[in-house]
């Protein structure tokens, strides 16, 4: 079998497993598991998976730039987003993260809400701008250009401060063994310490990031107190993170 024949049927066994493993791969092929290492090693480069040990799972497509991110499953973000939005009650401290998702929440707010909302990205500072009844904290950093938010040292120990009643984490990647995970190491490190100063997180968990992975894990997926997803979202895939303690929440 040739090589590019044999990556075409892993990627078909990955999107219709949702993982594959090297050693049932080198015994389907009848290779040894030093070469379909090397075809995932390729496949990774590629962006087509992401490796994780002993195989490999489905690559989130939302490492792309925040340009492009914005218009992937725009629909799926609208819905979740605006979910997530009616979870926010009046008098709460809420911390908001960078991102794409998290941007269409805030456009989703009620202009009579009047919460306190922190944030270490700029342009949901901005955005919050115009809510009259929002108080809004901003926690500095270096900026991470790929996502437009701070990180670093000096945002991390911002944090230290803060006691928050929800957090909205943005990721790139759900999976129940995989956890949440993220493109960038900085802002795994970033999120993970949001999420240690909020009494319970939400994951907007829209189409594109469900049973996908990316290189840098921000935590298990118990991290996650609650997963606002899609009504349309397989009942099967939302009872393996069911079975983790994770709340549900139907858009």
């Amino acid at each position: 079998m040739l090589t590019s024949q044999r990556k075409k049927l892993i990627l078909e066994k990955l999107a219709l497993a949702g993982q594959v493993q090297s050693r049932q791969l080198s015994e389907d092929f009848g290779v040894s598991e030093d070469t379909v290492r090397r075809d995932l090693r390729e496949l990774a480069a590629e962006g087509q998976l992401q490796r994780v040990h002993g195989g490999a799972l489905p690559a989130s497509a939302a490492i792309a730039t925040f340009a492009e991110r914005k218009t992937l499953q725009l629909d799926s973000k609208r819905i979740v987003a605006r979910k997530g939005a009616s979870l926010i009650a009046s008098g709460q401290v809420v911390i908001i993260d960078g991102g794409t998702t998290t941007s269409e929440m805030i456009a989703c707010l009620p202009r009579d809400l009047a919460f306190t909302a922190i944030t270490h990205s700029p342009g949901i500072a901005v955005g919050l701008a115009d809510y009259p009844l929002i108080e809004v904290i901003m926690i500095g950093g270096r900026l991470y250009k790929h996502s437009l938010v701070a990180v670093g040292a000096s945002a991390i120990e911002a944090m230290a401060n803060v006691r928050a009643d929800l957090f909205f984490m943005g990721v790139t990647g759900i999976h129940t063994e995989a956890g949440l995970s993220t493109g960038d190491y900085e802002e795994s490190c970033i999120k993970r310490a949001l999420a240690s100063r909020a009494a319970e997180t939400v994951v907007l968990a829209s189409a594109e990031k469900i049973n996908r992975a990316s290189a840098w894990v921000i935590g298990d997926i118990s991290l996650a107190n609650t997963l606002v997803v899609e009504a349309s979202t397989d009942d099967a895939e939302l009872e393996r993170f069911a079975a983790k303690g994770v709340a549900i929440v139907k858009a």
